[in-house]
């Protein structure tokens, strides 16, 4: 059965080519013109993944993402235009599993839209429990608990933790943790990583200053810590 991918942009036009495009390969795909109705669509077809743009009025998509990660946890691509690396970083911070820069190539939007399924579908396959350091990974139930404490991570966010916790006390460069959350890279992206990193270490940390869990290797990027 094809993937359900809903459209969330006020510009007419785009939401009829990216409709047409994506239609063409393959996929289901609903529209909405802003968050507000966004939110009934997403309630009613429950997509797989969600293309939004960020500025658009009567409910942006700053505000639907608060609102609909309270009802579901489905990958979100934002759209950002081309000097708004505020609105990149705050959409990550809000949940979002990746960006597309205005203007995008249709082919880049394709990639990232399947990348994202794919690691989705990965995280519900894998049944293996990680544990290290009173945290807690679930694959199958797709949770993370950290000292009996249970941890709202998103979908990047859970796989980020998983492939280090798989790898206590190896370095990771940004690049390849990137790669291996995308499936492949684009230039300019690898900051992604360190979005989530700091996501990852308010939630899971019990001093995100001071983390024990997930270091920093400078010069490199990241590894979890090893535990007794």
């Amino acid at each position: 059965m094809s993937k359900r991918i809903l459209v969330v942009d006020d510009k007419r036009e785009l939401r009829t080519l990216l409709k047409s495009y994506l239609t063409g390969e393959g996929f289901q795909v609903y529209t909405a013109s802003n968050g507000r109705e966004a939110l009934f669509v997403a309630r009613d077809i429950k997509p797989d993944l969600i293309v939004l743009d960020l500025m658009m009025p009567e409910m942006g998509g700053y505000e639907f993402m608060r609102s609909y990660s309270k009802e579901a946890d489905t990958p979100i691509i934002i759209l950002t235009a081309k000097l708004e690396e505020n609105d990149k970083v705050l959409g990550l911070e809000l949940g979002a599993d990746d960006y597309v820069t205005k203007p995008f190539g249709m082919r880049e939007l394709t990639a990232r839209i399947r990348s994202v399924l794919r690691r989705s579908e990965k995280q519900r396959d894998e049944s293996d429990v990680l544990r290290a350091g009173g945290i807690t990974l679930d694959r199958t139930g797709r949770m993370v608990t950290v000292v009996d404490r249970l941890v709202d991570l998103t979908p990047s966010e859970f796989e980020l933790l998983a492939i280090m916790m798989a790898a206590p006390g190896r370095a990771f460069s940004r690049a390849e943790l990137l790669d291996r959350l995308q499936g492949t890279t684009f230039e300019g992206y690898a900051r992604t990583i360190d979005v989530h990193v700091r996501n990852l270490r308010v939630k899971i940390e019990p001093d995100n200053n001071n983390p024990v869990y997930i270091e920093t290797v400078y010069g490199v990027g990241y590894r979890f810590a090893p535990h007794k």
